[in-house]
């Protein structure tokens, strides 16, 4: 296993170097399986890092993320600007929270257990699960209906079975009940396979994905002649209020990659090394961004010249082609394209997740399929379906997730200066780095509720500021410094920082 910097940055109870393929025979069983132990093999290359952002970003919420920004009223270069920005912050904060997993060998939530202890982990653990959920729940929903057009192409005669005022309840018909089972029984068997199976398809997914998309904008130029018009706003907007706007769109991009950025030490664990994977991100974050977002901007600018309005879903663009073959082969690749991010965002980490709370009774395999029924319970379909609704979920998940990042960030840069216990992870020993008091750090309690609360307020109460400025579109930034800012007080004060004393 690659680790150029673990010999400092990485040490055993006794304070000696130790590197994360060590183990220790009295792991405790409730804080350890074989999914969530240290990996003693990491193999990833950055290719597979790449592979993962593209099928990360390549899909159709990120479509309609991208898409969406439009309808905030900024002309063409505006979104592409907001676009990079946004993923240029993305990137930096995936570096950071990379490193602790990656030098550790150890996901998400066995790290949390350095700032929230062993057992106060499960807080962070069961928050993000359940953001996961409900992100799993709307990426099938989305990819169902990439389906529901091949079905309705082959067999026009379902139509009526695709309108849920005729044929449905609960506010999805019974065809997008069949697509949307369809997909999660598909992803349920990918996932079954294992994280090799899985990462050989993503290797796939997202490069698969960037071909269609190509062939879909050059399709809509050779129909438009080349002569589309990039101002696609519905309203104009000038001065201050453009640049607020922005400011508000590029936080808005962040909040859409909030979950894979705090699930991205799940994936970073698997890396050859922290420089393979600050590779990887570079070449898929905003190397892979800009291609995106040139991709999303002309194919959106050709739909009006093409078919009189502005289009910015990828599925009713397909679905507007009056080619067989090329409506299904768009359809599949977006379905398959969903299908990567979701098994990638939001299936593996829950499973994770649901694991750490109790190691022996929940698989990682149960962990992932409880996190897929809870998806169906959450009837996506009903709140995700237009501009607002993106916007305020965006909002609420980043709200929720920020204060989380902030903490791990504050504990391990500042707190304890990029130095980790490995086997002090796994311990209930009283005398274990992150035992803390009866297993639960209070100081990092205390930063994830004071922080949340400030940051949800920030949502459900939002305020116009001026400029095009609204606070709600700030959640996760809000959210994110006042975890850092009143975790790092408070643990400085309680003077947590045990691993500096063993270094």
């Amino acid at each position: 296993m690659a680790t150029e910097s673990a010999p400092a940055d990485i040490v055993d109870a006794a304070g000696y170097p130790s590197s994360p393929d060590d183990s220790r025979s009295d792991y405790h069983p409730r804080l350890t399986n074989e999914d969530l132990a240290p990996l003693k093999q990491q193999t990833w290359r950055s290719y597979n890092i790449f592979a993962f952002w593209m099928s990360d970003v390549h899909s159709v919420g990120g479509y309609l993320t991208a898409g969406s920004l439009f309808a905030l009223g900024l002309t063409s270069w505006q979104v592409f600007v907001c676009l990079i920005a946004g993923i240029c912050i993305v990137q930096f904060f995936c570096n950071l929270v990379a490193k602790p997993s990656q030098l550790a060998g150890v996901p998400y939530p066995v790290i949390s257990r350095v700032s929230f202890g062993v057992l106060g982990a499960n807080i962070p653990a069961i928050i993000r699960g359940l953001i996961a959920v409900a992100w799993y729940g709307v990426q099938t929903f989305l990819a169902a209906e990439s389906l529901n057009i091949v079905f309705l192409k082959l067999w026009p005669g379902l139509a009526p079975w695709a309108d849920k005022d005729v044929h449905g309840f609960a506010g999805l018909s019974v065809l997008g009940y069949v697509s949307f089972a369809i997909l999660w029984v598909a992803q349920a068997a990918l996932f079954w396979r294992g994280m090799e199976s899985i990462r050989k398809f993503i290797d796939l997914a997202g490069p698969a994905v960037y071909v269609t998309m190509l062939l879909l904008c050059a399709y809509l130029l050779v129909k438009s002649d080349f002569t589309i018009d990039l101002n696609l706003s519905n309203h104009s907007l000038s001065g201050w209020a453009t640049i607020g706007t922005m400011l508000s769109a590029i936080a808005l991009v962040v909040s859409y990659f909030s979950g894979p950025m705090l699930n991205f030490g799940d994936f970073a664990r698997y890396g050859r090394s922290f420089q393979s994977v600050r590779k990887g991100n570079f070449w898929g974050l905003p190397i892979n961004f800009i291609f995106f977002s040139l991709l999303t901007v002309l194919t959106a600018g050709a739909t009006v010249p093409v078919y009189g309005e502005l289009l910015t879903d990828p599925i009713k663009t397909v679905e507007r082609i009056d080619n067989t073959f090329a409506i299904l082969l768009g359809a599949a690749t977006f379905v398959t394209a969903t299908v990567g991010i979701n098994i990638v965002a939001n299936f593996i980490s829950p499973a994770f997740d649901f694991s750490h709370v109790s190691p022996q009774k929940i698989s990682w395999r149960m962990g992932g399929m409880i996190a897929a029924v809870g998806s169906v319970l959450l009837t996506p379909w009903n709140w995700y379906n237009n501009d607002t609704a993106i916007h305020y979920t965006l909002g609420i998940l980043g709200a929720l997730i920020g204060p989380l990042f902030g903490i791990l960030i504050a504990d391990f840069y500042l707190i304890r200066r990029q130095k980790v216990v490995v086997d002090d992870l796994f311990t209930l020993d009283e005398d274990g780095a992150y035992y803390y008091r009866k297993g639960y750090n209070p100081v990092a309690v205390q930063s994830v509720i004071a922080a949340g609360v400030v940051s949800v307020a920030s949502v459900l109460v939002p305020r116009w500021v001026g400029g095009g400025l609204w606070i709600s579109d700030y959640s996760w930034f809000i959210g994110c410094g006042v975890g850092f800012a009143v975790y790092t007080v408070l643990a400085r004060r309680a003077g947590i920082a045990k691993t500096e004393q063993v270094a």
